[in-house]
């Protein structure tokens, strides 16, 4: 299906002029590797060459009749070309052409997949460099824990979206492989040989061994790459838009002049961009499970396969590509606000250094049980009193300053010392 959202290029790949020309690729390069191979005469492949073409309303026609999309298009081929369109498709079925072409197709949309993936990694990580030392709060269970870097969060989604590249390279490498190997893949009608020249000339590797079909592991594998790249994706979005709430305003999609967020509230600025993402992964992971589905065939075949692929490749493919040219910009022209990040690291008022205290008791010999009891109770009393931060509690109290001078306390709540070993984690990522 092709979505208003398409770009030109994603979308000229599931036309049905683009499929019904990729069947045509494959039905002349096979014609080309028979006469080569001497099973029909030298100069059919010419022949046929020059007349080649087909009329997608005329296939329409044929279909509605004969009930067959590949024999509707060689029908009107053979309308076209003449006598010589009798060694059109010679010892091949169907399955032969879609799987060929699908390979094709699927290619070159993971191509264009990968353009706009590798942008959005070089987005992610110029901001990780902008802002390796901002510091701002590590939450927990959506709970303040410790200190961070906005610098490593945007470091995490650009190691993250570069395993997803890698996934989807190996998935598009694993689902380029052709079959022109006969009605139940044992090569009966036609020769190997054969097939191996046409996925060579068309870019492919030739399936090992398949059936009337090539297998749907590939083509799960290859939906289950864009599945994971939509919750990477998800993940990246949903993180912008719970930064984004107005109790957290840390981040904040760029609101264009002119832009509005609401019909009733003048005042809104909504994650509308990272919305459509998050909402969008879904639909790819559900095509998935489809695509999963698919893997268990009767036999040699049946086309159970055949109506979901029409659906879920178009869709998966154009949403992946749409998604990722939508999260660039917002990574590029995201707003980020370092000073509410900061005031918001202190609204916990310094129990994010709970554990550097109870690590110093350790240090002095009071054993975990006992160091964590009397942290604990001094970050309860911080809870209770909101005028009182950790710093003053632990300076307060009497059970504490037995074992820790004022000093040694003091060092503990330092912002520095976790952001000692950024620089270490960035060098590991090559950023």
């Amino acid at each position: 299906m092709i979505s208003r959202y398409t770009r030109p290029e994603m979308g000229a790949i599931w036309t049905e002029q683009n499929k019904v020309q990729k069947w045509l690729d494959v039905e002349l390069a096979a014609l080309r590797a028979l006469a080569h191979y001497g099973f029909i005469p030298k100069n059919v492949p010419a022949k046929v060459e020059k007349k080649a073409g087909f009329d997608l309303k005329r296939i329409q026609e044929i279909e509605k009749v004969v009930n067959h999309d590949v024999i509707a298009f060689l029908t009107n081929l053979a309308e076209r070309v003449g006598p010589a369109g009798r060694y059109v498709h010679f010892g091949l079925t169907s399955s032969d052409i879609l799987d060929t072409a699908l390979a094709i197709q699927l290619r070159e949309a993971a191509d264009l997949i990968l353009i706009e993936l590798k942008k959005l990694i070089a987005a992610l990580k110029a901001k990780a460099r902008r802002h390796k030392m901002t510091i701002m709060v590590g939450r927990s269970h959506g709970v303040h824990a410790e200190p961070v870097t906005f610098g490593l969060k945007m470091a995490l989604f650009y190691e993250q979206l570069r395993r997803n590249l890698r996934r989807v390279e190996n998935a598009r490498e694993n689902i380029a492989y052709g079959k022109i190997s006969g009605a139940v893949g044992t090569f009966a009608n036609v020769d190997p040989r054969v097939e191996t020249y046409v996925c060579k000339k068309l870019g492919l590797k030739a399936d090992p061994i398949s059936t009337q079909v090539i297998q749907r592991d590939r083509h799960a594998e290859f939906m289950a790459a864009l599945a994971v790249l939509g919750g990477s994706l998800e993940q990246l979005a949903t993180e912008i838009r719970s930064l984004q709430k107005t109790e957290t305003r840390e981040v904040e999609e760029f609101f264009g002049k002119g832009q509005k967020g609401s019909s009733a509230m003048p005042h809104k600025r909504n994650p509308i961009t990272c919305e459509r993402v998050a909402g969008l992964a879904r639909i790819l992971r559900g095509n998935a499970v489809a695509a999963l589905e698919n893997i268990a065939l009767w036999h040699e075949r049946d086309i159970t396969h055949s109506s979901v692929e029409r659906v879920i490749f178009p869709d998966s493919t154009i949403l992946a590509h749409y998604m990722l040219t939508l999260m660039t910009p917002v990574i590029e022209n995201l707003q980020v606000y370092p000073e509410r990040m900061l005031a918001n690291l202190e609204l916990s008022r310094g129990m994010v250094f709970s554990q550097g205290l109870l690590l110093q008791l350790v240090e002095k010999g009071l054993t975990r049980e006992q160091g964590y009891a009397l942290v604990q109770d001094a970050a309860r009393r911080v809870w209770e009193n909101p005028k009182l931060t950790l710093h003053e509690a632990v300076l307060s109290d009497p059970a504490l300053l037995k074992v820790l001078k004022p000093s040694e306390i003091h060092q503990v709540f330092q912002y520095q010392y976790h952001l000692k070993n950024v620089g270490k984690i960035f060098k590991r990522l090559g950023i």
